[in-house]
């Protein structure tokens, strides 16, 4: 299991702005700075449940090297999160809809933050 992600982003401002924008649709709505020291770089964190996982850092980044899949808890949630992640200035490459290829179950949009990153949104109904 992961306990975090650090992904490193050209324009630090920017990028809290997005997913400050986007995440909350998922629930992921804590916010939460490091100050970095000791060689460590300052960290924008955003976290649910008690625990920041997700933190954004400012360096060169490598969109080509991450691929994120945030869980949704239903389709609407994921069609929630990529409207938002649309308004906040991404760029949509697969609309919301059934991943049949995948599973018959698993429903997802994706799309790319303003760094190029692919982020995809992600409900699997385990249940049918």
């Amino acid at each position: 299991m992961l306990d975090h992600i650090f992904l490193t982003v050209h324009d630090l401002p920017r990028s809290i702005a997005f997913y400050e924008a986007v995440l909350p649709t998922l629930g992921i709505t804590v916010r939460h700075n490091y100050d970095g020291a000791d060689n460590h770089p300052d960290l924008k964190g955003f976290g649910a449940n008690g625990r920041i996982f997700f933190w954004l850092r400012k360096g060169d980044p490598a969109p080509d090297a991450v691929h994120m899949g945030f869980v949704a808890n239903s389709e609407a949630k994921v069609k929630t999160a990529h409207a938002a992640a649309i308004r906040a200035g991404a760029q949509s490459l697969h609309a919301p809809g059934p991943q049949l290829h995948y599973d018959p179950r698993y429903f997802a949009a994706q799309v790319r933050d303003p760094d190029g990153y692919s982020l995809e949104f992600v409900y699997k109904d385990w249940q049918h």
